[in-house]
């Protein structure tokens, strides 16, 4: 697979490094969106800073279409990202410009969420930067998104997305009882099946987070409409109550991406990400204080 490693300039041996982890989908190392390329960003402004950043493409962007020839109703986020950022770590902490007790993990969406569990499974980070994540399962946080849109929709096609939604949720709802097998046969939408939700939810990424007492930075914008202040970054703050190991900011006026929210609805996400436009600079900084020895 393709991978990109942004090394500090001038250069000075033994640098502290990031991995970066993708949110959902067949996402490239730049994790582009729309005109979008948060990882990039990302990777330009901590190596700016003296920071080396690993990023590289999501191994659905690569091998997707083969996973699902294969075997469609095995994938999980164990193959998709989870594998991948481990073996990122273990290729860092061998490359001898790099600090092998100074390696973190940034995820972000998806990737946020996963990284406690990404470091649990033999990551081993120094430290866990959770961005745009949530404490949720995901079911629960594609219902919360469905239910936004439902309520931004005119009264008639609100009407026909409410039996959508409904359907939507009686499929998630009967995962719980599926058995391993069950769910690996059983569609949930498009391409995507009830064992990757039943796996990962048999994981909950809130029991890696509370047992760990690893340093973790956890960011969001206040305008993001994918997760949401109210049910996650609020619900963060609550599961870490006593945990001093745990730090949190929220960034007024940013959205999922980081970046400037324009329209500030689920419902224009297409449009709001065809803006294009850069990872707040503030955020970079904080990211880069929070990593750097003082």
């Amino acid at each position: 697979m393709n991978g990109i490693l942004s090394l500090p300039d001038p250069y000075s041996s033994k640098v502290p490094a990031v991995v970066l982890v993708q949110g959902s989908g067949p996402l490239d190392m730049d994790e582009s969106i729309g005109a979008n390329k948060p990882f990039r960003d990302i990777a330009e402004a901590l190596s700016a800073q003296g920071i080396a950043v690993l990023r590289y493409d999501k191994r659905t962007k690569i091998y997707g279409k083969q996973m699902l020839k294969e075997s469609p109703g095995n994938v999980t986020v164990e193959g998709e990202t989870i594998e991948d950022a481990i073996l990122a770590a273990k290729l860092l902490k061998n490359d001898g410009r790099i600090n092998p007790d100074k390696v973190y993990i940034l995820g972000h969406s998806l990737g946020g969420m996963l990284a406690p569990r990404i470091d649990a499974e033999g990551g081993n980070f120094a430290g866990i930067i959770i961005c745009a994540g949530s404490p949720r399962i995901l079911s629960d946080i594609l219902m919360s998104q469905n239910d936004d849109v439902l309520s931004q929709l005119p009264k008639l096609l609100r009407k026909i997305a409410k039996k959508q939604i409904a359907g939507l949720k009686a499929k998630f709802d009967a995962i719980t009882e599926m058995s391993e097998e069950e769910a690996k046969q059983t569609k949930v939408f498009g391409k995507t099946y009830a064992w990757y939700f039943k796996e990962m939810a048999g994981h909950p990424a809130v029991d890696y987070l509370i047992a760990t007492e690893k340093p973790v930075l956890i960011l969001q914008g206040d305008k993001d409409f994918q997760v949401s202040t109210e049910k996650d970054f609020a619900l963060y703050q609550q599961v870490c109550i006593g945990k001093p190991n745990v730090h949190f900011k929220l960034y007024p006026g940013l959205n999922h991406l980081f970046m400037k929210s324009v329209y500030g609805r689920v419902r224009d996400f297409k449009k709001e990400y065809k803006i294009p436009q850069k990872v707040s600079a503030e955020v970079l900084e904080d990211i880069a204080e929070w990593i750097l020895p003082k």
